[in-house]
């Protein structure tokens, strides 16, 4: 396995093998790499030829008081479980050839990324989208898989492929959740041994959520209700959003039909947690 930290040594090395019509693969991550990484890993080694992980820190979709200074960076574990799951280059860029002194440029984002974490997190999305757009310029990859955990990370990123015209074939892997339930995070670790077993509450909360609607609820406010029920039993929790809406645009939907996404962000102590959960409306005899 190659450690590549230049963009131009790393376009390179991309360029050398689509010449030779190698299909590259990119599992863009921050590092601190889990078993939901590894998920994701493994399901772009079977579809690709050539497989980066790309391991950078991003800077820009961190907001003024978050955790960028302290957010977890083992960086020789990290190698170790890509060179065991077969990865062919580590591409790790400094902050420095990322985002040199007189980088300007950011993606403007579109409406997909305005609701939910976008109010939440304001500076998140334009980091994001500016980061896989340059991940993608740099790594040259035909396929890039992404988990389902980030949900509105991962329709914003197909809308940028889309609209922007990149190439890029975007997977989305589905979310790899601990025995209780919990969304495997790079942030679980910031949680407390008695915050780690309340963590599992969002997952159950939308699991309320889904039952209401096979239950027949056919409401917004009648299945927001019944994952709030679950999330207020534990007073420790402070909801940012929980909500019903369309998995294409992430609008909020006022009647329920076909296929829906719960999305669901909580704060716990100093760490907040967000997952999600699609739901088939069940249909119903006429």
């Amino acid at each position: 396995m190659r450690v590549i930290r230049s963009p131009a040594a790393m376009a390179a090395w991309s360029e050398g093998l689509i010449r030779e019509g190698v299909k590259i693969g990119l599992v863009p991550t921050m590092g601190a790499l889990h078993e939901g990484h590894r998920a994701l890993i493994r399901a772009a080694r079977l579809r690709c030829d050539a497989l980066v992980v790309s391991i950078f820190v991003n800077p820009t979709q961190f907001g003024p008081q978050e955790d960028l200074a302290k957010y977890p960076r083992p960086i020789s574990r990290d190698r170790e479980l890509c060179r065991k799951e077969g990865v062919d280059v580590c591409f790790e860029p400094t902050m420095e050839v990322m985002y040199p002194s007189r980088f300007q440029t950011m993606v403007t984002l579109p409406a997909i990324a305005r609701r939910w974490e976008g109010e939440a997190r304001p500076h998140h999305f334009s980091g994001v989208a500016t980061v896989v757009t340059k991940l993608f310029g740099i790594v040259r990859p035909q396929i890039a898989l992404f988990g389902q955990k980030d949900f509105q990370q991962s329709a914003l990123v197909r809308q940028l492929v889309r609209d922007l015209n990149l190439g890029v074939e975007v997977v989305v892997y589905p979310t790899v959740r601990e025995a209780d339930g919990l969304a495997m995070s790079s942030r679980n670790v910031y949680l407390s041994p008695d915050d780690r077993i309340r963590a599992a509450t969002l997952y159950k909360s939308l699991q309320a959520g889904a039952e209401a609607i096979r239950r027949g609820v056919a409401d917004r406010e009648g299945v927001q209700s019944a994952m709030a029920q679950i999330v207020k039993k534990e007073p420790a929790f402070i909801i940012d959003y929980l909500a019903v809406c369309d998995p294409s645009t992430l609008e909020p939907l006022s009647v329920l039909t076909s296929r829906v996404v719960l999305l669901g962000a909580v704060r716990l102590g100093s760490v907040r947690l967000i997952d999600n959960l699609l739901v088939t409306i069940p249909r119903r005899a006429t």
